[in-house]
């Protein structure tokens, strides 16, 4: 089973276990973790799950839509920002990501 573990801005870690096929945003909303505003549900519109991927944790390249998307955030982006609505679990992945300071 994949499991996340949320670094919000003040340092505080929340970890959780997922399931295959979930995004991170998803797995975040069913747990109550903060910093995940999520106001679009996940439909690719609002940019407010807006996370850092830590070095350690790959994912899919993203695709010109999140990219575009990321030119919104109430946080500015950084080379690692990704919408975690896009970031699919897979297997027994263990992700680790960084909340912003503030998703509006």
């Amino acid at each position: 089973m994949p499991s996340v573990t949320y670094t919000a801005f003040d340092g505080s870690e929340t970890a959780v276990e997922g399931f295959a096929g979930d995004s991170v945003m998803e797995t975040a909303v069913r747990n109550g973790v903060a910093g995940i505003v999520a106001e679009c549900g996940g439909s690719l519109s609002c940019a407010t799950c807006h996370v850092f991927v830590c070095a350690d944790t790959v994912f899919p390249a993203m695709e010109d839509l999140e990219d575009d998307m990321l030119d919104g955030t109430a946080v500015d982006r950084e080379d690692n920002s990704r919408l975690s609505c896009q970031l699919k679990l897979v297997g027994d992945a263990d992700v680790r990501v960084l909340t912003p300071e503030t998703q509006v």
